[in-house]
C-alpha cells in the first residue's frame, strides 16, 4: 500500500489507478468501473451505454483506459462513439458499427494473446450485430475469431460448405433468429462446444427471439444457451472455452508451468 502511496504522491499514480489497485473498481461520477475483473474472471469489463447518456458512457471509458489500458463500450451509438472519441482524442479505436460496439486502446497497450480459436456463425445477414458483439469481446480476450455468415438451415449446403473451419474451432457461437434451428443443427456436426444466441429477427408470434430461444432450449444436440440478443455473454463463455483449451494445449506442448505461474 505504501508504494501506492508513494506514487499517487510523486504524480506517477492517478487516484482512480489507486483505488483501481486497493479495491479493484474505480469511482466515478457515472458509476463505478470494475477493473479487477479481466483479472479476476479472466473476462474484460464492458461499458453498456444503452441506459445512459453519451457523457456518462465517456467518463467510464476514461477511467476504463486509465485503470486497466483499454475500455469495451457496447451498445453504442454515433453520439455516444462521439463522446467517447473526444474524451479520449490520443488514444486507439476500433469501432464496429454494426456490432455496435467502440474498443478504446491507450497507447502500447497489448492485448491478451490466447492459443484457441472461436468461430461466430449466423443464420442470416440480419443476425450480424448480435454475433458481431460476440466477435468482439471474444476477440479482446485473446481468441482468434473466425467469423462465417448467412449459412441457415433454409439450404443446409450453405453450412456444410463450412464443416472444416466450424470443426477447427475450440468453440463456437451460433447466432440465429425464426426458429432458431442453426445451432441444433451446427452442435450436431463439431465436438466443440456450441454457445446457442438467440436473435430476435423473424415473423409474427415468436418474433421477437422467443420462437429461437424456446427452439435452442429444446435441442436435442448438446449446446449451451445465453438470452435474446446476448452477443456479449455468448462471446465471453467462448473466450472462456477457448482459453481453458488454450491452457490445457500448452500444457501439452510443455508450457504447463507458464500456464501455472500465470
Amino acid at each position: 500500500m505504501r508504494d501506492i502511496l508513494n506514487a499517487v504522491a510523486a504524480g506517477d499514480l492517478s487516484p482512480a489507478a489507486a483505488e483501481a489497485r486497493l479495491r479493484g473498481y474505480a469511482t466515478t461520477g457515472a458509476g463505478r468501473f470494475d477493473a479487477a475483473r479481466e483479472t479476476r474472471r479472466g473476462v474484460p469489463e464492458a461499458i453498456l451505454a444503452e441506459g445512459k447518456t453519451p457523457d456518462e458512457v465517456a467518463t467510464l471509458a476514461a477511467a476504463a483506459v486509465e485503470t486497466t489500458g483499454r475500455a469495451l463500450v457496447t451498445r453504442a451509438d454515433a453520439e455516444t462513439v462521439a463522446a467517447v472519441e473526444a474524451a479520449l482524442p490520443g488514444e486507439e479505436t476500433i469501432r464496429e458499427e454494426r456490432a455496435r460496439t467502440l474498443v478504446v486502446r491507450e497507447p502500447g497497450f497489448e492485448p491478451p494473446d490466447v492459443n484457441g480459436t472461436v468461430c461466430v456463425v449466423t443464420g442470416g445477414t440480419s443476425d450480424a450485430a448480435a454475433a458481431g458483439e460476440a466477435a468482439v469481446v471474444a476477440r479482446e480476450m485473446g481468441a482468434a475469431v473466425e467469423f462465417i455468415g448467412d449459412v441457415g438451415v433454409a439450404h443446409l449446403g450453405r453450412v456444410v460448405d463450412h464443416l472444416d473451419a466450424l470443426r477447427a474451432a475450440d468453440a463456437l457461437v451460433v447466432a440465429a433468429g425464426r426458429e432458431g434451428a442453426l445451432p441444433t443443427v451446427v452442435a450436431g456436426l463439431v465436438d466443440a462446444p456450441v454457445v446457442g444466441l438467440p436473435v430476435p429477427t423473424g415473423y409474427g408470434a415468436g418474433g421477437e427471439g422467443e420462437a429461437a430461444l424456446y427452439g435452442m432450449l429444446q435441442s436435442c444436440t448438446v449446446l449451451s444457451v445465453v438470452n435474446v440478443g446476448a452477443g456479449f455473454v455468448a462471446g465471453a463463455q467462448a473466450g472462456l472455452i477457448a482459453r481453458a483449451v488454450a491452457a490445457a494445449r500448452d500444457g501439452e506442448d510443455g508450457g504447463a508451468g507458464d500456464v501455472a505461474e500465470g
